[in-house]
Parts: C-alpha cells; sequence; structure tokens
C-alpha cells in the first residue's frame, strides 16, 4: 500500500507538469493484479463541449516521463495505460491538450463541465460506459490533489486532465490544470 502511494504521489508530480517542456521522471509500478483482463478504452465523448476523440494509449517516455499525447494533434486524448482501464475500479485518467500549435486542442473547453454533465468512453468490446461530472477543479500546478486524483476509489471513476489558467511564456506551460471528476452511471 505505501509503495502504492508513493507511485500516486510521483504520477502526480508527473501531471503537474504534462503540459510543460520538462517533467520529472517516475518508475513505473507493476499493474495490479485483476480477476479478468480490462477492456481498453477507444474513444472518448463530451456531448455538452462537443469534444470527440479516439484514445491512444499513453505509457511513460524513455525516461521515465509521462507521455501525452501529440501537441502536433492537439484534438486527439489518450488515456494512462498503466493505471485502470475505465470500468474498472479506480482512477482512469484520460489526458488531453487544452491548445497546440496555435489550435484548439480537444479540451480547450473542459472547464466548462459541471456536475452532472455526462462523458462517455466507448470500449473494444463495443461497450460503452456512461460517466456522469460530480466536480471540476482548476488547481495551480504546485498544488496539485495527488490524492484526489489517483488515490484509491471504492468503484470505477474516471479523471479528465488538461492544462488551464494563465500561460508562462518564460517556462512554455500553463500554470494551472483543469481536472474534472466523474463516476461511472
Amino acid at each position: 500500500m505505501v509503495a502504492v502511494r508513493v507511485f500516486v504521489a510521483l504520477l502526480g508530480l508527473l501531471l503537474l507538469g504534462g503540459c510543460a517542456a520538462q517533467q520529472a521522471p517516475v518508475q513505473p509500478a507493476p499493474p495490479p493484479p485483476s480477476a479478468a483482463a480490462p477492456v481498453e478504452p477507444e474513444a472518448l465523448d463530451i456531448p455538452r463541449i462537443g469534444a470527440r476523440s479516439t484514445l491512444v494509449p499513453l505509457g511513460l517516455n524513455a525516461d521515465g516521463t509521462i507521455e501525452v499525447p501529440p501537441v502536433t494533434q492537439p484534438m486527439q486524448a489518450g488515456w494512462y495505460r498503466n493505471g485502470p482501464t475505465p470500468g474498472e475500479v479506480g482512477p482512469a485518467v484520460i489526458l488531453g491538450h487544452v491548445d497546440g500549435g496555435g489550435q484548439k486542442g480537444i479540451f480547450h473547453r473542459l472547464r466548462e463541465l459541471a456536475p452532472g454533465d455526462e462523458v462517455s468512453v466507448s470500449r473494444k468490446d463495443g461497450s460503452v460506459l456512461r460517466f456522469v461530472v460530480t466536480r471540476v477543479e482548476q488547481i495551480d500546478k504546485d498544488s496539485f490533489p495527488t490524492e484526489a486524483v489517483y488515490g484509491d476509489t471504492s468503484g470505477p471513476e474516471l479523471r479528465l486532465i488538461t492544462c488551464g489558467g494563465s500561460f508562462d511564456r518564460a517556462a512554455h506551460s500553463y500554470r494551472d490544470n483543469i481536472i474534472v471528476f466523474a463516476v461511472l452511471r
């Protein structure tokens, strides 16, 4: 349990820089054992903000930093494959850009979501999971709520993460993260 919490804390720190030019390295933890193989997600749909994207699996870069979708494809979202998949117990994480290359990103309007809004995740087995937003937070990257984002949950949950707030031109990064918390309906 202590190793999991250390991994969760390190992963949270990595996502703080997910929209920044540099990220800190982390050692991946082995995936938890499960009774059945998880079903990979393949697409995301958020009707309220008109966000639709296929999902690419994201892992860790060679230097141990967490991958983000290619900034050259700002409308592409990705799911963190080293954590729970959508539908498994725990917080599944989906990342997307607010913008990139002078274009709006898939999560450009993420901050507009509100409790009660629906997020659908289509999976490779043909099933569609429906999550309902419980809260949306804009948090300074220096105060990233690691435990709230990656901590244990009693059921399947979803976290959508992008950058937000003001842009720090010197660091080439946004100062905040927009985090959407959702639970399986």
